[in-house]
């Protein structure tokens, strides 16, 4: 029986290549974002699968649970589901609106939170399925100038690895993909393209393959990259106070 993978933020970025990568190897697509024609061009495009989409911003409250409702509305088993959808914003706290970083709350981590909530429960009872969470390497310390983005990307390498252990000895798999710097509209929208920390951005493709071929292997944690892995293994032995200063330092322009 084919597998279905759903997706959020799928029309572009990570999301776009898992997509591809899922679609080439003949899993079926429930694909979750918000742009209803960029939706519509991929599923044109994916001819060989099965192919559901459903336009939502994640980012407003109760939307993880209406696509949960629309996806058994259609009767569509979700075998696997990736949490990919998420944005950053660079600036000082308290100089970026707070609506803007209540919704970045709200899509990184409390979206990302109800989608594992609903379907965790229905793989619980097939004992069966694998949850890809996509943190970043802000998870493994403060990110001064992008607080609220580090904090959220914290939560999900936490909550993501606290899953693990509960779902130990079950058929069950969440794997938590911390990719670094990486070429996609993130850093157009989160304004870090001329910063430091993206003067040696990965390509989307790669990090995509990485993150794929470690989520169907069920590993733990992916840290993608040669420098990121570097970088996450010395902010474990640095004083938080020093790796926030360097987190600082590299979120300023080249």
């Amino acid at each position: 029986m084919t597998k279905t993978v759903l997706i959020t933020g799928a029309t572009s970025g990570l999301g776009y290549e898992f997509a591809k990568l899922f679609a080439n190897d003949g899993y079926n697509l429930v694909l979750v974002a918000r742009n209803e024609e960029r939706l519509k061009d991929i599923k044109n495009k994916f001819n060989n699968v099965n192919i559901f989409t459903f336009s939502e911003d994640l980012s407003q409250s109760n939307a993880a649970q209406r696509v949960y409702q629309a996806i058994n509305q259609e009767g569509i088993q979700v075998d696997m589901l990736v949490n990919n959808a998420g944005f950053g914003l660079l600036g000082e706290f308290d100089t970026i609106s707070i609506e803007k970083q209540h919704d970045m709350v709200q899509l990184n981590v409390t979206a990302l939170m109800e989608l594992t909530y609903y379907f965790l429960k229905d793989m619980k009872m097939r004992n069966q399925g694998k949850i890809l969470n996509v943190a970043s390497t802000a998870a493994f310390q403060p990110g001064p100038k992008m607080a609220v983005y580090y904090a959220t990307k914290a939560f999900v390498l936490s909550f993501s690895e606290a899953l693990v252990e509960e779902l130990y000895g079950s058929n069950i798999t969440v794997t938590t993909l911390c990719p670094g710097a990486t070429k996609t509209n993130f850093g157009a929208v989160a304004n870090v393209e001329n910063t430091k920390m993206f003067s040696r951005a990965m390509s989307s493709e790669v990090v995509a393959r990485q993150g794929y071929a470690a989520f169907i292997k069920g590993k733990r944690v992916v840290v993608t990259g040669g420098l990121n892995k570097m970088g996450v293994i010395a902010s474990k032995f640095l004083p938080r106070s020093i790796a926030a200063k360097v987190a600082k330092y590299v979120a300023e322009e080249n």
